[in-house]
């Protein structure tokens, strides 16, 4: 445990914890003190497979460092077993402090080649297993009435779109607008509700061109784990809603933002295809 302990008596539970980012923010909430729950079925990177040792091995680096930890292997894109995870928790450790989602497959494809199970299977573990996670989570924060935190986990395609990541891109697109409305839907439970957005050498990243010529340890995931602390510790303060964006030793914040506009001198009539054509670049001034 660390001098400066964040998360000391804290309950995380973090799914996709058996490797790349999830294993490090799971060691690393260890290391400040947290009993962890360790979420990981084990999957390939295609969501295809099985692998129960996977989330125990974490564990037991966990134990062996002198923390607390315990593993579920189910598959939280479904209902039953992300509720299983919570519950293990709050039964294990007796409450709920925070929860991180890493959990999530990669079938890149460009939008011709996309067949319909690739993207059903993103959307279903990206995404669906977010929500089912942060639903289960959000009860129990509701119920203790201490607040808690919520960090999600989406990705600079979902933010600008990524040559070949179509089903990656919608998913993470849809986890930005997840993680905006938790966090207006759960500000009176005080649950804070933030997202990271990693450029980070993963499993699930390594294959991709733009991170072929990354290295470890100038863009690992060591370097997005004290991000995932942060936010899911009092620091983070009254911060919710934002996305934070690791990349390597850069942290930046992503927001949406509205341009000034333009404003037609009759409030009554709409505006005509030629004058949007006319005067597109006046409202979409920044």
């Amino acid at each position: 445990m660390t001098q400066d302990a964040l998360l000391r008596d804290k309950v995380a539970v973090v799914t996709g914890a058996g490797r790349g980012i999830g294993r490090a923010t799971a060691l690393l909430f260890a290391q400040h003190g947290a009993r962890v729950v360790v979420s990981d079925n084990g999957a390939d990177r295609d969501g295809t497979g099985a692998d129960p040792t996977v989330a125990r091995g974490v564990v037991d680096e966990i134990v062996a460092l002198g923390g607390a930890a315990v593993a579920h292997t189910g598959d939280v894109s479904i209902a039953s077993e992300a509720q299983s995870l919570i519950d293990l928790a709050v039964q294990q450790y007796g409450g709920l402090d925070a929860l991180v989602c890493m959990a999530g497959i990669a079938r890149d494809k460009t939008a011709l080649k996309m067949d319909e199970p690739s993207f059903d299977a993103v959307y279903r573990n990206n995404v669906k297993s977010a929500l089912l996670c942060a639903q289960s989570a959000a009860r129990v924060f509701a119920q203790q009435r201490r607040g808690g935190h919520i960090v999600l986990c989406t990705s600079i395609a979902g933010l600008f779109g990524n040559y070949g990541q179509l089903n990656g891109s919608a998913a993470s697109a849809a986890i930005y607008g997840l993680t905006r409305t938790l966090a207006i839907e759960l500000k009176k439970q005080e649950v804070r509700v933030n997202a990271l957005a990693p450029v980070a050498r993963t499993r699930m990243t390594e294959e991709l061109p733009m991170f072929q010529a990354m290295p470890d340890e100038t863009y690992g995931a060591h370097f997005v784990a004290p991000v995932a602390l942060f936010l899911a510790s009092k620091l983070c303060g009254e911060l919710t809603g934002e996305v934070l964006s690791v990349a390597g030793a850069k942290v930046s914040v992503y927001r949406v933002v509205e341009s000034d506009g333009a404003v037609l001198d009759d409030p009554r009539a709409p505006w005509t295809a030629a004058e949007l054509a006319r005067r597109f670049d006046e409202l979409a001034k920044m």
